[in-house]
């Protein structure tokens, strides 16, 4: 008896030395709130450094130097892509990876400013704000890292450096190469004007140049003598526009003339057009996309021209994974939205004044949670690719004014200040409570496992750009790409 009333009395003395110690999240959260202004400044570097798909050499290279410096392996220029790289912690355990995208916008150069104000003059910018999109994935990278240190938990952390996500499509050339092979779920999110972790799908893409070839010639002279490149891609245009009409519904084709000739009294016998065929069903985009060929290949016969395809993209749509997006919707609740201070509110309500939409949304939307939900967005993006191989969750955070559209300058703005920071670090938490519960429960990883093969149904995943290289000419030639 005297015995177990000693023991007891020893439970109840170390029983607040228990109650003291931190807990897994604890531990994270505190983590990356002491590491914000580090993660904020890595951010602003890229900002200040806009560079375009394929091209992001200074971008990379800062993420790189933060996960090296963390003790991550690093291998770089993979899958045929310079700016690429992956960043392995390895103790074992189950395979968490993460995707970082760093590419900018063109023509978006912008200052962090609640009103228009060019930094250079046909520049670019971070639109999208991948500045925080590569950022928050690398400090949630590092922050579990450490918390798996600081614990001596079995698992493998895998950052994958993604090039070009805006054109260019650099995550499908890394699932072709077989890179996410043994990874047992994928995490990310995107910069938003709301916080939500919704299971989502969006549209599968094809994209190409459309390169017509004629005859030069002067216009009044000597007409006759001149085959019209311009004249094809006008034909096609108007073939395509009439197929509109007889596509399904939630299709989407856009197009732009990136190169029309030189001068209005010479024949153009070089002529251009890019365009994007959008569909939830990528089969349906497929079809498209031959009808389209077939409309350039009309276009050249009837204007006695030649055209030539060049396929600079083809994606998948999301596969959404309801197990890992109510997991994370979860950990996005208890981390919470963001806050504003006085010159945060201030910059807001001025930011709100430049918006073309008679519907602006409450500041408050900022640090609001929204509801769960299975959704589905028009747009696309290559993450597509990598949720066919591997089940992969995402969300999307407020490091935009509640009511701004995504690739404006608006955008670019709030990217480079303490809002866009302060989404990125909700971001951040929520990613790495979310790879965490992943680790501690191997359970949710086999139910997540369970439902990505139930909504694959058999299919068998196929790259939509064959054996073709990565297009890195894309954004450094797009306005000469003969």
């Amino acid at each position: 008896m005297k015995k177990s009333l000693l023991s007891l009395f020893g439970l109840i003395c170390w029983l607040p030395l228990f109650a003291q110690e931190p807990s897994h999240e604890s531990f994270i959260i505190k983590n990356l709130d002491a590491n914000t202004e580090r993660f904020s400044k890595a951010a602003r570097e890229i900002w200040e450094n806009p560079e375009l798909g394929y091209l992001e050499y200074t971008s990379s290279k800062v993420l790189i130097e933060e996960l090296k410096t963390a003790g991550f392996n690093v291998e770089t220029g993979l899958a045929g892509m310079p700016t690429s790289f992956i960043a392995t912690y390895d103790k074992g355990g189950p395979v968490i990876g993460f995707l970082a995208e760093y590419d900018a916008l063109p023509g978006l150069s912008q200052d962090a400013v609640p009103y228009r104000s060019i930094l250079v003059e046909g520049g670019n910018g971070h639109g999208c704000g991948h500045n925080l999109f590569g950022t928050a994935v690398v400090a949630s990278g590092v922050a579990l890292k450490e918390w798996i240190d600081a614990n001596n938990i079995q698992a493998t952390i895998k950052i994958f450096g993604t090039p070009a996500e805006e054109g260019g499509a650099g995550k499908v050339y890394m699932v072709r190469e077989g890179l996410f092979e043994g990874v047992d779920a994928v995490i990310n999110w995107h910069p938003s004007d709301r916080n939500a972790a919704n299971a989502s799908t969006c549209t599968a893409v094809m994209q190409g140049y459309f390169k017509f070839y004629g005859q030069t010639s002067h216009a009044a002279g000597s007409p006759e003598r001149g085959r019209s490149a311009l004249d094809a891609v006008e034909a096609m245009n108007m073939m395509v526009n009439m197929m509109r009409e007889h596509v399904d519904q939630g299709s989407r084709i856009h197009y732009v003339i990136t190169n029309g000739g030189l001068a209005a009294n010479v024949v153009p016998d070089y002529a251009v057009v890019e365009y994007m065929v959008r569909h939830p069903d990528v089969t349906e985009v497929k079809d498209m996309w031959q009808r389209v060929i077939k409309a350039a290949e009309g276009a050249a016969i009837g204007t006695d021209t030649k055209v030539e395809v060049e396929v600079v993209a083809g994606i998948y749509g999301l596969l959404p994974n309801e197990t890992l997006a109510k997991t994370m919707h979860k950990n996005l609740s208890t981390v919470g939205g963001v806050e504003y201070d006085q010159e945060e509110t201030e910059f807001a309500k001025q930011i709100q004044t430049t918006f073309n939409s008679p519907r602006v949304p409450p500041l408050s939307m900022a640090k609001e949670i929204q509801p769960y939900q299975l959704n589905h967005f028009p747009a696309s993006t290559d993450v597509g690719d990598v949720s066919y191989v591997v089940p992969t969750v995402g969300l999307g955070t407020a490091t935009w004014v509640p009511g701004t559209a995504a690739h404006t300058w608006q955008a670019v703005a709030a990217d480079g200040m303490t809002i866009g920071y302060k989404g990125m670090m909700v971001a951040a938490k929520t990613m790495a409570l979310t790879g965490k519960d992943l680790i501690l429960n191997p359970l949710l990883i086999k139910e997540a496992k369970k439902e990505f093969d139930e909504r694959l149904g058999g299919l068998k995943y196929e790259p939509l750009i064959g054996d073709m290289a990565p297009p890195l000419h894309f954004r450094k030639d797009q306005n000469k790409v003969k």
